[in-house]
Formats: structure tokens, C-alpha cells, sequence
């Protein structure tokens, strides 16, 4: 699994009454939540939200006393056996994977507490001024497992008890959150589908459990316990299917433990899709008033596969710049305009080729006055860029507005001139008539720059394509994907570990199932195929200064990867053989190049060629059509 490095998107996101916009940096999805728990206090609460409280409340409480009684006993023997050691973990996380659902719906902040990374994380990553990022250190059950496998070392010992304790410590945290939180029944049904969301994107593909690969009975015992709760809102004979499906993945998941035979496709539309469609069901027959969301996967989703499941207006800076058709033809005329930049030779289209998935088919592109030098960085797609927080490879615009007015102003990218365009397209009728019908009234005051930015972003979030063969496949359709893209699909989510950065379904690095999340990866990439030198190139560090961050780049989509090449950064690989050769030997570790912070996986994947052949089959499935 990768070690991740995660940065809090600051994300449009709230309750329906209520505006938060990006550039609110302490609303998060989990904040909106909290805060709608006032709502749901006005009234008192039911028979079955005190139950299933009651139930998480209980729950929490076991985990902590069998952490203190059990895995704190085994750990701090004089000797501890290895054996019980990762027998106690195990069962530990199992416990865990009972409350998981609610843990992370209502206190995500706590539950990472619990179950974060084992790397470390920043918090208050404001881009104005980063003097305010500080660090988190990795605590919980993953902590615990790097301890422990995949040998135990009893030099790690008193570090062992010493993250045990805080493990139980930190439990006490949520045994005070649950003993007093008034559950609603459109929140618990609302985190239910989410939960099943999560076992399908992350569950089974060793995100959370990278060295044992418990996955299967992890992702069962999840189940088991949402089963128990929804079978409370079952009644009608129609929704009994629910419970069935339910009673079906866990037997598969039960018979089926190995985490690399582990058939995911199968289990995703056999079981995921149908058990998530069953819940959306029961949350459109609930009476009563519900609060509404707007995050990037809408409240209303019956699975990550549907058409139309995702927002691309939710990464906007507030609901006025939400696109319109008249922004988006708006946007479209101005992409491709040259006049926009400084000596009128190149538009935004001139790196972003619509017949190469709209980026440009070059390592990089050259500098706007002087074809001899070159860009810093290799050009990205922009389909579904709008599905993604923070922008560039350094992650250092907050919105597709600030990244359109960093390039346009950038003496290198464009050179141009917000101004100079304002009055270019003040002159034109064309222009004139365009950005009237885009801002209506607001047209009568002039043309401003925040007009000019937000009609180019409308126009890349139109870019939205989800519309592969996989997502066919997906949505029903069994003969959209042959076996070995099948094949390379299992491989992806499972053995290869590609899945725990580049998420399904958007495979991007944006964290499911709450999409907030928006992760960066240190992998070491080198000058060229010729030097494995380390390339100089920082990455966000650059931008937010932790050192931990030192060469860490934003995790782009592999969708439509086919039409992208060249990959990295640097635009260093040529091929997709070239990138999963990289990957397969454990990234710089692999060049023997010594990189301390390096979050991807350093040992050898084992891959065969013929791996390695689907796994780039199912990659070239992703083409948008």
C-alpha cells in the first residue's frame, strides 16, 4: 500500500441553507455535518437512532477494552510471541471495522486518530501563507502494523506499547463523542452507503491493511455490521433483497480471503453495486426532513458507477461561479484563443490538444518566447481535472480559477495580461455578446477578471467523461471488457496496489468515499531513463515547506492514459511499459536511488510481464469516448 501524504481540500461544501465557499479553510464536509446535528436535535430522537446509537456507542467501548486487555497484554510481555502479537492486531481491527461507518462519517478527524496513514500529515495547508501548515504524527492501527509486520523486531518494543496507548487513549475521544450524539435516521442510512462505498474503493484493495491483507474478512465484518443496523429499516417484502445481498457478499467474502486472487470485479457488480442501490432506496422511502449535501459524489448516488454521480461544480470557489451553459461556450471560445497571451502566438489549446485527451504529447512543452528552453513540467490531461482539488503538480492553485490566472500570467506558460484580455474582449461584439449572455446584468458594470477565469474553468469542467468501457462494464454491460482487462482491473486494485493512490472509480487521488481528501505522492522520480539521478524538482514542497513533503507531486487520473503519454512530472517515461517497470521495482528505492521520505512502496511487486500486459489493458480500457 502507498504510505499516503494527504492535504484537506478546501472544498465547497455545506448544508443547503448555509454558503461555504473554498477559500473557507475550516469547513470541512465534517464540520457541515456537525453542524447539521443541530437540526436533527430539534426533534427527539426515535426508538431505533437510540438503538443503533447505543449499539456504536458499545461497539467503540469494545475495541478500546479489548485494545487495553488483550493487545496491550500481548505487547507488553517480556517476550512477546509474534504469533498472538498480530493475532490481538488482527482482531483489533476487526472490532474497529464494526463502528468504521459511523467513526468516519460523524468524526472523521477522531477517527483518523484511530486508523490514519502511517506517514505524516498537515493540517491548516493554507496556500496563502503555509507558516500555518503544522504537521500531525501517524497514530493507530496502521502505525501498530508497520510494527509488526512483516516481522516483528523486538527492538521495536516500548515504540509498540507506546502507539498501543495511544491507540487506547485516543479511543477515549470517540467512547465521549458516541455516548452523547443523537443519531438521525437519513445521517446513519447516509454513512451506511458510504461505508459499503469505501469497502469497494479501499476495503479490498489493502489501503488500510497494506502488510497483513486482512481485506476480505475486514471488509465482511463491515458488512455484518451494517447488515444488523439496516435490517432495522427493512419492512416492506421488496426491500428484503437488501438483506439478502447483504447475507450474499459476506459469504463471498468469507470464501474468497486471498487477497490476490480476490475477484473485485465480481464482487463490485455482483454484490457492492447492488447492496449501495438497495440503501439509496431506503434513503429516498424515509420520511422527514433531510439536510442536503453538496459534495463532489451527490447525496442521491445509488453507486460510484452511475452516470452523473459526481459534481464538478464542487471544487468552485461558491455557487456563483457554478457553470452554466453560457460559460461553458463562454470558455470554450477562449480556450482556444491566442490572443489571450502576450505576443498572441499561444492559446490555452496549444498545450492542451483535444485529440491527445487535451494535454500536448510532449515531455514538455518549450517556453513562450524561446522554443530552446523548456517548461518546468510535462502538461496534464484536463478531463475530468474538475474532479480533483488543488491544481498543478505542486498542487498550488486551490481552484481551476486561480490555476487559468496562473498560467495566462505566467512569462513562461502565456505571458499574458488579465487587463490587456479585459479590454481585448471588451472590444470585440463577439466577446461582448458572450459574456453577457454568461453574466447576465453583471455585464453592465464591465468585464472583470474573475468573469474571464471562471468562464475558462466552466469550460474544463465540462470535460467530465465517464463514460469508458469500464464504466459499461460497471453499469451492466458484461461484454464492454475483455478478460484481460478484467484481469488487469483485479491486478490494479489488488497485488499491483495501484488502487490505494489512483482511487476507483475517478483514479485520481482524491479520497473516496467523501472526496475531500486530495493526496500527493513522493515516488523519486528520476532525470532520465539514462540518470537515475534523483530529479531536482521539490514538488509541493515547494509550496507548503514540510520536509516530509520534499518531491511530492499531486496523484493524477489514469483515465484516458493511452492518449497522455509522456508520464511523470518531468514527462521522463515514454510508455506504459517504462512506467510499470518504475513501479514494479519499487520507484527510487528501485534505481538504488536513496530517498528517506519516499511514500511508495520500496520492494518489488512481483509482477509478471503478462501482469504488467493487463494491467496496462485495463489502464487503455479507461478511454473516454
Amino acid at each position: 500500500m502507498s504510505k499516503r501524504i494527504g492535504i484537506i481540500a478546501l472544498l465547497c461544501i455545506g448544508l443547503f441553507v448555509l454558503s461555504f465557499t473554498a477559500a473557507d479553510s475550516n469547513r470541512t464536509a465534517d464540520t457541515a455535518q456537525t453542524i447539521s446535528a443541530a437540526h436533527t436535535a430539534e426533534r427527539p430522537a426515535s426508538s431505533r437512532e437510540l438503538k443503533i446509537q447505543k449499539e456504536v456507542f458499545n461497539q467503540v467501548v469494545s475495541f478500546q477494552n479489548y485494545v487495553k486487555d488483550s493487545l496491550l497484554f500481548e505487547v507488553s510481555k517480556d517476550q512477546p510471541d509474534e504469533h498472538f502479537v498480530r493475532q490481538a492486531f488482527l482482531k483489533s481491527r476487526l472490532l474497529f471495522k464494526k463502528f468504521e461507518w459511523a467513526s468516519e462519517y460523524f468524526t472523521a478527524d477522531l477517527s483518523r486518530r484511530l486508523n490514519g496513514p502511517p506517514v505524516e500529515e498537515i493540517e491548516n495547508a493554507d496556500l496563502l501563507d503555509p507558516s500555518l501548515a503544522r504537521s500531525i504524527d501517524p497514530m493507530g492501527l496502521q502505525v501498530i502494523e508497520e510494527l509488526i509486520y512483516p516481522a516483528y523486531n523486538a527492538a521495536n518494543k516500548e515504540e509498540l506499547i507506546r502507539e498501543v496507548r495511544h491507540l487506547i487513549s485516543n479511543t477515549d475521544y470517540l467512547v465521549s463523542y458516541f455516548h452523547g450524539q443523537q443519531f438521525a435516521d437519513w445521517r446513519i442510512l447516509d454513512a451506511s452507503k458510504l461505508e459499503v462505498f469505501r469497502i469497494v474503493t479501499l476495503g479490498i484493495t489493502g489501503f488500510d491493511n497494506a502488510q497483513a491483507l486482512n481485506s476480505m474478512p475486514e471488509a465482511a465484518e463491515s458488512l455484518r455490521s451494517l447488515k444488523n443496523i439496516l435490517s432495522l429499516y427493512v419492512s416492506k417484502k421488496e426491500k428484503k433483497v437488501l438483506l439478502q445481498d447483504l447475507n450474499a457478499s459476506i459469504t463471498y467474502l468469507d470464501r474468497h480471503p486471498d487477497f490476490n486472487a480476490f475477484d473485485r470485479a465480481l464482487f463490485i457488480t455482483r454484490f457492492g453495486n447492488k447492496i449501495s442501490a438497495g440503501i439509496a432506496a431506503l434513503e429516498q422511502d424515509l420520511p422527514g426532513r433531510k439536510i442536503k449535501y453538496n459534495r463532489m459524489l451527490i447525496q442521491e448516488a445509488k453507486t460510484l458507477f452511475d452516470a452523473d454521480v459526481f459534481n464538478a461544480d464542487a471544487f468552485s470557489p461558491g455557487p456563483e461561479f457554478h457553470s452554466t451553459t453560457a460559460k461553458v461556450d463562454l470558455g470554450e471560445k477562449l480556450f482556444f484563443d491566442a490572443a489571450l497571451s502576450g505576443n498572441g502566438t499561444r492559446s490555452c489549446a496549444s498545450c492542451h490538444n483535444p485529440n491527445l485527451a487535451f494535454s500536448d504529447g510532449l515531455a514538455k512543452n518549450t517556453t513562450i518566447h524561446d522554443p530552446s528552453k523548456l517548461l518546468t513540467r510535462n502538461a496534464p490531461t484536463l478531463i475530468n481535472a474538475a474532479l480533483q482539488s488543488n491544481y498543478f503538480y505542486d498542487m498550488r492553485a486551490l481552484t481551476l480559477e486561480d490555476q487559468v490566472l496562473d498560467v495566462i500570467s505566467s512569462k513562461q506558460e502565456m505571458d499574458g495580461s488579465i487587463e490587456a484580455i479585459i479590454k481585448y474582449v471588451s472590444a470585440n461584439k463577439s466577446y461582448q455578446s458572450l459574456f453577457a449572455k454568461a453574466f447576465s446584468a453583471k455585464t453592465e458594470k464591465g468585464i472583470n477578471s474573475d468573469q474571464v477565469t471562471n468562464a475558462l474553468a466552466a469550460y474544463i469542467r465540462s470535460m467530465v467523461k465517464l463514460n469508458s468501457r469500464f464504466d459499461e462494464y460497471m453499469r451492466g454491460n458484461e461484454n464492454s471488457l475483455s478478460q484481460q482487462e478484467l484481469k488487469g482491473f483485479n491486478l490494479f486494485m489488488g497485488k499491483a496496489k495501484c488502487a490505494t493512490c489512483h482511487f476507483a472509480p475517478l483514479f485520481n487521488g482524491v479520497t473516496p468515499p467523501k472526496y475531500i481528501t486530495s493526496e500527493t505522492e513522493v515516488l523519486g522520480v528520476p532525470v532520465s531513463l539514462a540518470d537515475s539521478t534523483l530529479d531536482a524538482d521539490v514538488g509541493y514542497y515547494g509550496v507548503i515547506r514540510i520536509d516530509s513533503y520534499k518531491h511530492a507531486f499531486k496523484i493524477p487520473t489514469v483515465r484516458n492514459i493511452k492518449k497522455t503519454a509522456p508520464y511523470m512530472h518531468n514527462g521522463i517515461y515514454l510508455t506504459l511499459d517504462e512506467v510499470m517497470e518504475f513501479y514494479n521495482n519499487g520507484g527510487a528505492a528501485g534505481l538504488g536511488i536513496k530517498l528517506a521520505n519516499q511514500t511508495l512502496p520500496e520492494e518489488n511487486l512481483q509482477l509478471s510481464d503478462q501482469e504488467k500486459k493487463d494491467i496496462i489493458a485495463f489502464m487503455e480500457s479507461l478511454e473516454s469516448k
